[in-house]
């Protein structure tokens, strides 16, 4: 049935699984059962690390086991929604009811209304105070949980801060509650004992004259306000997992992730991230690098991204990066910055990324002129960032990308006028190579907890004024300018400092179709609209009104340790146009996050830089060939394996011959790729037992050992069936005959297809193409059909590659039937044997186009 579901689907790799390192645990075995949700598509959740670093804690302990789901897309929802089908976790496949835990991560607030399709699709009640001891605990976590406000008659509790060692304590006061079989309000009444746990409904919001907050009053003296989690040290309290997750599907960051530093105190004053991850915590270089290693060795990836706010001000950030180039740029291993400030790109650090490949290169100066700048406290000069670009550029970067905000508190025109002259300045200085400039602008929004918190969100109208004029000032061949739409920014400026009045809004959106509002061609603002008006809901009062200093606002009762007095003195700073040191490298600022006992910046400035000498990955003893060793590989692909695609397939099979640590040969140039190669595409949804592929290796190895050690390593529904040594790739000549086999049928369809397709032979079948409707009589397609077995069909085809027809094309011609009548049915090719010289052209010469 659940496969049936995904016929006709976009992408329905994103519901099947089968990652490599999926931890696949026991639902029936587990004591306490977590479904881990990400309201967005697959692609985009997957790539969130914080997710993946839980679920592999979770997993890691006894009775435990985490499963995962994500937003379904329009389509399946809608499928689901037909068949009667709940939303599924992507593992166990159990319905997310039956779980104990259904988590949340909540990283952005247009993503609001996936969070309802998730719960609509399981069948669990929106409202908290709706569900019964038959419903799983609704939990959230992440940056929007430092005002979930708006989500609070959704949610049972929220986790502020870092759950990595908090997981573990509400496990506990789960299984005892569970045991005793007391009330679901005991169980709120325990855990919301444990720090950084957040009950909404143990308090009472109150509003006054103007629709202000009059008082947030707390109903438990055990709890009257919330601070955050913190993990103190990154190794011991939040390990990097020993086997990351490997996708199947490609994904949005497609790579190892690997978290180095946590926390920022650059202080600027418009990112949230900046206040509300204090303070800065460094993972030990050493162990950065030997876990580098080990998970590269168990991912086979290709790209190691290092991670963090400020990923340039790891104290050791260039002998790491010369340690990790060291060991594994002979592997084709790629080093990437997504987060690398101006300030700390040195030209050194360029120089060492280039050795493998040149990955991304973005620089963020957020603001036009050097006086916005000092405003959001932004130390970077022009100066900085045009010697930046000239070093890229120089360096062999034909793409960069520059990011800038507009709507900052205190903008004037003529700091839109320098944010045109510097990226004029940056274009003129890649004209010489024809290299490219993007420029990203966005519609600052003001976050809770940070010093512009008060501040008003720029107007719509001016929003797009600005833009216009950008559009205007920044045509330039070679320069593109991309821009958030000021309608996602108006909605997400509502939610970020919205309240408890907006869950009605919320719903009321979804139930008339808002979902995907992030996704600019899928925001449906009419929706929105309506659905504020019939609420009564005025949503200028959340972006457009500026805050008063002794306002209550909707997030005083949680804290991220940062003072309240300390962010409304930033903000004045920042008018006055002053910096704010960062208190890593100069006296403390008193923000308040640190005790100066055991809460205090953990760095490793003073920590001597010393790596175990220890070789790459894969690297192995052997005579290398210097042109190569060229092999054929024979594999099948069956079962749930068959809905993705074959580029995903063929990356797939590059990260098992990393994994097996297999001499692979590659591309030279700055763009290095594995020399793999196959000999057709299969269609989405097809399995074949007679699949090849060519590999070169860079000296000999046993064809057998290869075979075994590449299926130790691919995913579920891949196997090797033969591996021999050849002198070149065969090239395909002519036609084939194939033979597939169709189960599924019924006994009615094989029953008609085998009365039909004598008499039928004269028909012409049609196919549409890209180039246009493809036509070929049936008889010099179809050679023979016979019976495999009562539901089931085995079917001989000629195939040329100007002239394909495949089993479904002959299935719809002679039984008359859409596509779609064909769910259950599975086609599968299983053999293929060459034509002699002619035969192809006889039998389809006739095919051909009509445009």
């Amino acid at each position: 049935m659940f496969e049936k579901s995904l016929q006709g689907v976009e992408r329905p790799g994103r519901y099947v699984g089968g990652e490599i390192n999926a931890c696949g645990k026991s639902f029936g075995d587990a004591r306490v059962r977590f479904a881990l949700a990400f309201p967005d598509v697959y692609e985009v959740g997957l790539s969130h690390l914080g997710l993946r670093l839980l679920y592999h804690i979770l997993n890691g302990m006894d009775g435990v086991m985490a499963d995962r789901v994500y937003a379904p897309w329009f389509d399946f929802e809608g499928r689901l929604k037909e068949e009667g089908e709940p939303l599924r976790a992507i593992e166990s496949r159990r319905n997310l009811k039956d779980f104990d835990f259904l988590g949340f991560s909540l990283q952005y607030e247009l993503s609001y209304t996936n969070i309802l399709t998730i719960l609509h699709g399981a069948g669990i009640p929106f409202r908290a105070d709706s569900r019964s001891g038959d419903d799983p605990w609704i939990v959230g976590g992440g940056p929007c949980a430092f005002n979930p406000e708006p989500l609070a008659s959704f949610f049972d509790f929220f986790v502020l801060g870092e759950a990595e060692e908090l997981l573990g304590e509400i496990a506990g006061i789960y299984e005892g509650w569970k045991e005793e079989g007391a009330e679901r309000q005991v169980f709120l009444e325990r855990i919301c004992r444990v720090e950084g746990v957040y009950v909404p409904s143990f308090f009472q919001v109150r509003y006054g004259d103007g629709g202000v907050i009059s008082s947030i009053e707390p109903l438990r003296e055990d709890h009257r306000s919330v601070g955050k989690r913190l993990v103190l040290d990154l190794d011991t309290g939040s390990p990097l997992p020993e086997k990351p997750l490997v996708p199947l599907l490609d994904i949005v960051h497609n790579r190892l992730g690997i978290e180095i530093a946590r926390g920022c105190t650059r202080g600027c004053r418009f990112c949230q991230a900046s206040f509300i991850y204090r303070p800065v915590r460094e993972r030990n270089p050493a162990r950065i690098v030997s876990e580098a290693k080990r998970a590269l060795e168990k991912t086979g990836y290709e790209e190691l991204s290092l991670l963090s706010l400020s990923t340039g001000d790891y104290c050791h950030i260039q002998p790491l990066l010369t340690e990790l180039m060291r060991r594994f740029s002979g592997e084709k291993v790629a080093v990437s910055f997504p987060s690398m400030r101006v300030g700390t790109l040195t030209p050194e650090l360029m120089e060492l990324i280039r050795q493998v490949r040149k990955t991304g290169f973005t620089l963020a100066p957020e603001a036009g002129s050097e006086r916005l700048r000092r405003v959001i406290n932004k130390e970077i000069l022009d100066e900085e960032l045009l010697a930046a670009a000239e070093s890229a550029y120089g360096l062999g970067w034909r793409v960069l990308k520059l990011y800038f905000m507009i709507g900052l508190p205190t903008e004037r025109q003529e700091d839109l006028e320098a944010l045109v002259a510097l990226c004029h300045e940056v274009w003129k200085l890649g004209k010489r190579s024809k290299a490219a400039v993007n420029v990203s602008v966005s519609t600052f929004v003001p976050k809770a907890m940070t010093p512009f918190q008060w501040k008003a969100q720029m107007r719509r109208e001016e929003v797009e004024d600005c833009l216009e004029y950008l559009k205007v000032n920044l045509r330039k061949p070679g320069m593109r300018l991309k821009w958030h739409h000021p309608g996602q920014s108006f909605l997400e400026g509502v939610f970020a400092r919205g309240d408890r009045r907006l869950a009605p809004v919320i719903e009321r959106a979804w139930r008339m179709g808002a979902r995907f509002d992030g996704w600019t061609e899928y925001l449906r603002e009419d929706l929105w609209e309506q659905a504020f008006q019939e609420e009564g809901i005025d949503p200028s009062f959340y972006t457009y009104r500026e805050r008063s200093r002794d306002e209550v606002l909707p997030w005083d009762h949680l804290s991220s340790g940062v003072d309240k007095e300390y962010l409304h003195r930033e903000m004045n700073r920042g008018l006055r146009e002053e910096f704010t040191d960062d208190c890593r490298w100069s006296e403390c600022t008193g923000c308040g996050v640190c005790d100066h006992d055991q809460v205090r910046p953990s760095l490793h400035h003073e920590t001597p830089v010393e790596f175990h000498d220890g070789a790459g990955v894969g690297e192995a003893a052997g005579a290398h060939v210097s042109e190569g060793v060229l092999y054929r590989l024979q594999y099948s692909k069956t079962g749930t394996i068959r809905f993705v695609g074959q580029i995903e397939l063929s990356q797939a099979l590059m990260r098992a011959v990393r994994r097996a640590g297999l001499p692979a040969g590659y591309s030279k140039g700055f763009h290095p790729h594995m020399k793999l190669s196959f000999t057709e595409a299969l269609p989405l949804g097809m399995e074949s037992e007679v699949s090849e592929a060519y590999l070169t290796l860079t000296r000999r190895e046993d064809p057998q050992e290869i075979g075994d050690r590449l299926n130790a390593h691919l995913p579920q529904g891949v196997e090797i069936r033969n591996v021999s040594r050849v002198a070149r790739r065969a090239r395909r000549k002519g036609a084939q005959r194939v033979t597939y086999v169709i189960e599924g049928l019924g006994t009615e369809r094989v029953r008609r297809v085998l009365e039909a397709w004598p008499s039928r032979s004269e028909d012409f079948l049609e196919k549409k193409t890209k180039k246009g409707k493809l036509t070929a009589p049936l008889h010099r397609v179809l050679l023979a059909v016979r019976l495999a077995d009562e539901s089931s069909l085995e079917m001989d085809l000629v195939e040329i590659e100007q002239a394909c027809f495949r089993p479904m094309n002959v299935l719809q011609h002679l039984l008359e039937e859409p596509l779609d009548n064909f769910g259950e049915c599975r086609v599968r090719k299983v053999a293929v044997w060459q034509l002699s010289e002619g035969e192809g052209e006889e039998n389809v010469g006739r095919a051909h186009h009509q445009c």
